[in-house]
């Protein structure tokens, strides 16, 4: 299934989640944020939320400073 993940085209297997996403990005999930289509996914429903195809993913990494 394709998907774009802040603005890339990224192939995904059929039926994937949030987490895998973000497994398979090899992201550190402490302090990132996930909306799909422009809406907010909260961390409580990574595992659980299925991606579509031609979903818009954003990934968005919190950051300090003044």
């Amino acid at each position: 299934m394709n998907i774009l993940c802040n603005g890339s085209a990224l192939e995904l297997a059929s039926q994937a989640n949030v987490l895998e996403l973000i497994q398979q990005l090899a992201l550190e999930p402490k302090g990132l944020a996930v909306a799909v289509n422009d809406a907010l996914v909260p961390r409580t429903r990574w595992d659980s939320y299925c991606l579509a195809p031609n979903d818009r993913v954003t990934l968005l990494r919190a950051a300090q400073g003044g």
